[in-house]
């Protein structure tokens, strides 16, 4: 029997919510230690250098970067295939990939996550409202003018559900977290594409614990979800003094 692999990481990441979705696509299991970044203490930071989330240990390999998990993985367990097969169908996957984890990581984590959730829960600061209110004048409806324009009318951007569609929507469970809804009326092929992947098995059986860890402080997490059943591992690496991490994205 294999191993599951060890997640470093709380479930309310959008990138460790990608990682976790593309483990149950292949039919991994997996344990999670379920910190937020800024509580991990300094073996996380041995771990993880930049002090990011998920981090994956799978026998002798340890990886600290989502796209780079989810890259492994797909390698060491090739099926059901979540990277087009197609060449510059698959790296057009990566770029929009990329795409979410930086400029949607950018928008929706760091400028409407961040000062909504994180800068009260975890460091007791108040909401920057100015840029709250620029980001949601001016950077939300950038990034939703641009995914209007690739995103397909129905079904999925390359046919089956790939690693593209899974890491687009994940950011928009954090959105929602923030009481942010996409307009239906303006973006509508944003909003139904959101709508279909975030509705799947993979993010749904997700959801339960998410929604749980947002009505519950951070120090009790871990009990909280072990009394829900999830895959809590044995071991964790948090700690109850938060820090930053070395770099903003």
């Amino acid at each position: 029997m294999t191993e599951p692999v060890h997640i470093i990481g709380t479930f309310l990441s959008p990138y460790v919510r990608k990682v976790l979705v593309v483990l149950h696509l292949k039919g991994l299991a997996y344990d999670i230690d379920p910190i937020v970044p800024f509580m991990g203490d300094d073996r996380f930071s041995r771990l993880s250098p930049l002090r990011r989330i998920p981090v994956l240990r799978d026998g002798e390999v340890t990886l600290a970067d989502s796209s780079v998990i989810c890259q492994y993985l797909e390698e060491r367990h090739p099926e059901p295939a979540l990277y087009p097969r197609d060449i510059a169908q698959r790296a057009r996957a990566r770029w929009l990939e990329e795409f979410a984890d930086t400029r949607m990581g950018e928008v929706f984590i760091w400028r409407l996550f961040n000062q909504l959730v994180i800068r009260r829960f975890v460091w007791g600061e108040e909401t920057d409202r100015e840029l709250l209110e620029r980001t949601l004048a001016e950077d939300v409806p950038a990034v939703l003018d641009y995914l209007e324009s690739e995103l397909p009318p129905a079904g999925y951007l390359f046919g089956d559900l790939s690693i593209a569609d899974v890491s687009v929507a994940c950011f928009f469970r954090n959105a929602a977290m923030a009481r942010f809804t996409i307009d239906a009326a303006r973006w509508p092929r944003t909003a139904a594409f959101v709508d279909r992947v975030l509705g799947g098995e993979s993010f749904q059986q997700l959801k339960p614990f998410e929604e749980q860890l947002m009505r519950t402080p951070i120090p009790e997490h871990r009990a909280v979800l072990t009394s829900m059943q999830a895959p809590v591992a044995r071991e964790t690496y948090g700690t109850t003094v938060p820090r930053r991490g070395v770099m903003r994205l």
